[in-house]
């Protein structure tokens, strides 16, 4: 009887080990995370978490899809192809007017990284001149749906000008050509338009005419997040750890990106990331919490879209936002 009671206890230490294995495996949960564009400096701390293993070992089996436009990644994390997205935070607001079911859990732009970039020698000096030319831009373009809040901000009539379908990597190739007049583009690949275009190229910050609502935020379908608590607050700290990791350490974070996406240069990229952390730094972020939302700010942002766009249901902004999941030990460097 002795013996096999020792057989027994043996037998069961054996299956110890198996038996937490099998309860860890069952602890993790897939996230499918869909970026706002394809992968470039701006997007270097999710790969390099997910390479260090920082989203592994917080239990969650990351996938990061690539984006063409906020409006995509709003729209299909609102049904549930993708868990979680990360879109400008103006067409979240839009979309959630028209029920869709997100909530935005961290900003990644405390700044507007929207601007204008033409041609001087097209004879355009200002918004004054918008009127009539050719705006190139894709048809999911965060841009297209802020417009209407541009033009009434530098006073031009909001028809004023036609937008031109043009994919997003061929922006400042369309604007060289001259098939465009004007085209966007966010403020992180600056340094690009500055190499190609030299002297001849003109530029607005959209912030510099008071249109500086949140950019580039992290949101969540709803429904999962009231089922995966745990695992959002998981990737949002881990986020800002990586976030906060990448400004003060910007060459393996940008390497991590570079290996994950082919085309990409270590260089390049690193002149992107450094814009970035310009988006990224505000009063707020660096001493409240980085990615943490500001109630005023959020309320001027949701006011801004209720003037400017057509919300179909109105709702309570702070529906829209939590900042539950943040972190606040987490600051943006200063």
């Amino acid at each position: 009887m002795k013996l096999r009671h020792l057989a027994l206890t043996a037998a069961l230490a054996g299956l110890a080990p198996l038996s937490t294995t099998v309860a860890l495996a069952q602890e993790s949960t897939d996230v499918s995370f869909i970026l706002n564009w394809i992968a470039g400096g701006d997007h270097a701390p999710y790969y390099y978490a997910l390479q260090e293993g920082w989203f592994k070992d917080a239990g969650l089996n990351l996938t990061i899809e690539q984006g063409k436009g906020s409006a995509l990644a709003v729209q299909r994390t609102a049904i549930g192809n993708n868990n979680i997205g990360l879109a400008d935070l103006a067409v979240v607001l839009v979309a959630k007017g028209e029920g869709s079911d997100l909530v935005a859990v961290m900003n990644v732009y405390a700044n507007s990284p929207q601007g204008f970039y033409w041609l001087k020698s097209s004879g355009i000096s200002g918004p004054k001149d918008f009127p009539g030319k050719k705006i190139g831009n894709p048809p999911a373009d965060a841009a297209r749906t802020m417009w209407p809040a541009f033009a009434s901000a530098v006073d031009i009539p909001e028809d004023s000008v036609q937008w031109i379908n043009v994919q997003a990597n061929a922006k400042l190739s369309a604007l060289k050509s001259k098939s465009v007049d004007l085209t966007t583009s966010f403020y992180n690949i600056h340094h690009i338009f500055q190499q190609e275009l030299g002297d001849d190229m003109g530029y607005l910050a959209w912030k510099d005419v008071a249109i500086n609502p949140y950019g580039n935020s992290i949101i969540v379908n709803a429904k999962f997040m009231e089922e995966n608590k745990e695992a959002v607050q998981k990737f949002v700290q881990v986020t800002q750890r990586a976030f906060a990791h990448c400004v003060e350490n910007p060459d393996p974070c940008v390497a991590a990106l570079v290996a994950a996406n082919t085309g990409l240069k270590q260089d390049n990229e690193l002149q992107n990331w450094a814009l970035v952390t310009d988006l990224m730094s505000d009063e707020h972020s660096r001493t409240v919490g980085l990615g943490h939302f500001d109630d005023g700010r959020m309320k001027s942002d949701y006011e801004m879209v209720e003037k400017f766009f057509e919300i179909k249901q109105p709702f309570d902004v702070t529906t829209a936002y939590t900042n539950e999941f943040i972190d606040t030990s987490i600051k943006m460097p200063k």
